[in-house]
């Protein structure tokens, strides 16, 4: 049991046998979700409000705390003071030292892990790449996010289901396939994979403003596809197979793994259902010859399902996805990792949803993220500013080599560390920030060994590491937790405490940045704690508390890095 619950559980004992009669009083599941930790730790290591009791005991709050804090006696606390209706808990600090270490220690990289999820399905729709186009640094926040969400709820025991709605239909593929039988041949664009077929599209377009007429062949080509026409279908899905070929080396750099790439092509056969539905159930309007979702009661413009042609649009895509997923893996939340550009889109077919009467349309949730700009300049694929995911983090990968041959040019495996370093440096620099915000990525920030970043939190892991393995070659006996009684060793423990409801509420939140903020906490707090005290020049019962402590540090941090996507290396 961990001391917030502990310390709520005898608050609520105290506060049961205080007033035995009194009906209403809290149960400790409640009260320990109302203990909160002082910014100030002379404000005691918790603190709980008492207002809440008044009316259940009329009685003043400040009262109410007296009589607790008169009554409460446990081990676990050196002293509880009543300030203004205010309770405040100060832990023994040998007890909260060997509790906490004794409880990360025997958890070892589960620490934080529960059950909460045990028997419930999550699906996460991410990245979302598109077919025949580059991995550029746009669909980094979309792919971290995701994964990192997806890694957050695996550790609350949930099943998790990675989808890449893979962009794959559209005119534009028709125009592709239009542009390689024209001009492209099969060893050209074996050889250039992805940034052949992009050569060959940004040619067609060229080509079209002369010869409007290629418009039409490219029309054509699209309507084979959409007809099942074999040499059009084997063109289509080897550009698909090429793309995910090329996809494949950013995804491994970044150790992200799905569960599923059904993408828009996917639901082709699965449309009519969507559309039957919403006639029978009288939500469809004609307007302008198209078919549309009146949603003008809930202030939002009209959600378009049928173009006057007769073609399908993304919101009926999306419903049709959604209606797949639930029959599929009955799933009890669905995220759409996207940003927050799309926020109407994604308001307007969840009431569609919702309309057609599935109640888990509330289930279906927008988790949208900001904008990243590159070194201060905004990024656009049609001016032809953008930067490709696979060449930053090689360009990081490189840099971060010559930093670790400068730091540490005797360092074996220099290069999978500078990987390591490289792209967590990245990763980290994505995901350091609340999702919603706009990030402009700067490699100066990035990669700081000394400021708030990825490879701060790293090296600090990495010393941790060393220490061990000094401490390994002592026959140090079973550790003295009165040496941990002082600030910084407090500090690291009341950090290491926290780290579970860290982790449930960067779920509760969809905000993997919270855990990010935690292991660059739990970093700042044990360097402080390294560079106060010896770790192993002192009395050996001393020296194995502070070994312990290192332990734990170490590994929390380990899964707090490993949470939001970034490998831990050893030595640095």
């Amino acid at each position: 049991m961990d001391m917030k619950t502990r310390i709520a559980q005898l608050l609520a004992d105290t506060l049961h046998k205080t007033w035995p009669e009194a009906e209403g009083l809290p149960e400790a599941a409640d009260i320990r979700g109302q203990l909160a930790v002082p910014p100030d730790p002379n404000l005691g290591d918790y603190a709980f409000p008492c207002f809440r009791f008044a009316k259940v005991l009329r009685m003043a709050p400040p009262k109410i705390a007296e009589a607790v804090a008169a009554a409460f006696d446990a081990p676990e606390t050196a002293r509880v003071e009543a300030v203004n209706g205010y309770l405040n808990f100060f832990l023994n600090r040998v007890n909260f030292a060997k509790g906490t270490l004794e409880n990360v220690l025997v958890s070892g990289e589960k620490y934080g892990s529960s059950d909460m999820g045990a028997g419930k399905t999550i699906c996460l729709d991410y990245s979302s790449i598109n077919i025949a186009k580059r991995f550029h640094i746009g669909h980094l926040s979309t792919t971290m996010l995701g994964h990192s969400l997806k890694r957050i709820y695996e550790h609350l025991g949930y099943k998790t289901v990675g989808i890449n709605h893979l962009g794959d239909w559209g005119t534009q593929f028709g125009k592709m396939i239009c542009a390689y039988k024209l001009w492209g041949s099969e060893e050209q664009v074996e050889k250039g994979g992805v940034n052949e077929l992009t050569r060959l599209y940004v040619k067609f377009h060229a080509e079209a403003e002369e010869h409007p007429e290629l418009e039409d062949e490219g029309r054509a080509w699209f309507k084979k596809i959409e007809d099942g026409d074999p040499e059009a279908l084997h063109i289509f899905n080897w550009f698909k197979e090429l793309t995910l070929r090329d996809t494949a080396r950013v995804y491994d750099l970044l150790g992200v793994k799905f569960d599923s790439y059904a993408g828009e092509s996917f639901y082709n056969d699965k449309m009519g259902r969507v559309i039957d539905e919403l006639k029978a159930k009288n939500l469809l309007t004609i307007s302008d010859g198209a078919s549309i979702v009146d949603l003008e009661k809930y202030n939002m413009p009209p959600c378009l399902i049928l173009k006057k042609d007769g073609a399908t649009l993304y919101a009926t895509r999306d419903i049709a996805a959604a209606l797949y997923r639930h029959d599929t893996y009955h799933f009890d939340k669905c995220l759409y990792v996207v940003a927050y550009q799309q926020d109407l889109h994604f308001r307007q077919w969840f009431k569609v949803l919702e309309l057609m009467g599935y109640d888990w349309a509330k289930d279906c949730v927008h988790v949208a993220f900001g904008m990243i700009s590159y070194e201060g300049q905004s990024l656009s694929t049609r001016k032809g500013n953008i930067v490709y995911l696979e060449d930053l983090l090689d360009q990081a990968q490189e840099k971060a080599l010559k930093i670790i041959e400068e730091k540490s040019p005797n360092l074996e495996n220099k290069a999978e560390v500078a990987r390591q370093v490289g792209i967590g440096a990245v990763v980290y620099a994505d995901l350091s920030n609340n999702r919603i915000k706009d990030i402009d990525f700067s490699w100066d920030r990035a990669l700081n060994f000394d400021g708030e970043t990825g490879p701060y939190v790293q090296y600090t892991h990495a010393r941790c590491c060393s220490v061990l393995r000094k401490a390994a070659e002592l026959n140090l006996p079973d550790p003295d937790y009165s040496a941990l009684q002082d600030d910084e060793a407090q500090d690291c423990l009341r950090k290491l405490g926290r780290f579970p409801d860290v982790i449930k509420e960067a779920a509760d939140k969809y905000e993997p940045s919270m855990i990010t903020r935690a292991v660059t906490d739990l970093a700042q707090a044990y360097n402080k704690f390294y560079y106060e005290h010896r770790i192993l020049d002192d009395d050996s019962a001393v020296a194995a508390a502070r070994v312990a402590l290192t332990r734990a540090m170490k590994s929390v941090i380990k899964t707090g890095l490993y949470l939001i996507g970034i490998e831990a290396p050893e030595r640095m």
